[in-house]
């Protein structure tokens, strides 16, 4: 099937609708009220950057379509192994002011080291957000432990920091694509991994009954075409859907949970009336922790993020 359009959205209409859906989150559970008011505070960051991007400010990218239409036909997203320059001077104020937010909004001393580690140049941002933008976990987790800094908040603060400059990259190399060779490659693109960055969706958005997966990092909306498991493509008995046996995960009408007894995995599906523009993905996300929390509690997880460093060469 054809990639998932997404409506076009300004700063404002992205600011009013984060808003509007913050507020009815609060109102609906009150004790995400901290959980909500830093990503506020987050995603408020990350929304100002973008604006850089939208403004025309990307590389040249050396990615013929062609090219990266051969690319996805072997299965391989198309920024995976990519030597493309970072603008890092523009990313590393917000990457600080992260660091920032993170600690007033309870990680304390913990982001506080982060920061400094940064501003020291103890950590390179340079490096940490190439990693990050090359979707590398390895590296970044043993950079994080060798300085004694906490892995998952390190990976955490360059993904928000890198994920304006993803989004708007995936969006010149995909948008207009139509009837092209690499048109048609995303049409056929068949991987529950994000054939832009090579991420796991973070939730399945259905609109009138399409299911777009959304990626975690650059926000591509896709469909694999087939049901089934998004990790390990598993789609007999062990794939399990409410419908099938509903006692299994929390479910109610517009909000479930997929999951997979063949890999153990899970994925949470919403049904929605727009898809979320980027970066709203991460609230949409917020909204069905619920969801996480009922599939974790019985045994399921999300599995890393794969590898695809020995296929992405030229």
């Amino acid at each position: 099937m054809p990639p998932v359009a997404l409506e076009p959205a300004t700063r404002q209409s992205r600011l009013a609708e984060a808003a509007r859906r913050w507020d009815a989150l609060q109102a609906a559970q009150p004790d995400l009220a901290p959980a909500v008011d830093l990503q506020r505070q987050l995603l408020g960051l990350v929304i100002d950057l973008m604006d850089v991007f939208e403004g025309g400010r990307l590389p040249r990218l050396s990615l013929p379509p062609k090219y990266l239409a051969a690319k996805l036909a072997r299965g391989v997203p198309a920024l995976s192994g990519e030597p493309i320059p970072l603008p890092v001077p523009v990313l590393t104020p917000t990457l600080i002011r992260l660091c920032e937010e993170l600690a007033a909004g309870g990680a304390g001393e913990t982001a506080e080291h982060i920061k400094a580690a940064l501003v020291e140049t103890r950590m390179e941002a340079g490096s940490l957000l190439s990693a990050s933008l090359a979707r590398d976990q390895q590296t970044i987790r043993v950079g994080a432990a060798h300085r004694g800094l906490a892995p998952d908040l390190v990976w955490l603060v360059a993904e928000l920091a890198v994920s304006p400059f993803a989004y708007a990259l995936q969006e010149a190399l995909f948008s207009g694509t139509g009837d092209s060779a690499l048109g048609a490659a995303l049409s056929a693109w068949s991987h529950g991994y994000c054939p832009a960055c090579g991420s796991w969706p973070a939730i399945a958005e259905v609109v009138t009954g399409r299911r777009a997966l959304r990626c975690s990092f650059c926000c591509f909306a896709w469909d694999t075409g087939s049901h089934g498991c998004v990790y390990c493509g598993e789609a007999g008995d062990k794939f399990i859907t409410p419908s099938s046996d509903a006692a299994v995960v929390e479910s109610r009408k517009h909000r479930r949970v997929e999951i997979c007894n063949t890999c153990r995995s899970y994925m949470k599906a919403v049904d929605v009336h727009d898809l979320s523009p980027f970066p709203l993905v991460a609230i949409a996300d917020l909204e069905t922790m619920d969801l996480d929390v009922a599939a974790i509690e019985r045994g399921y997880s999300r599995p890393p993020l794969r590898d695809f460093s020995k296929f992405a060469s030229r």
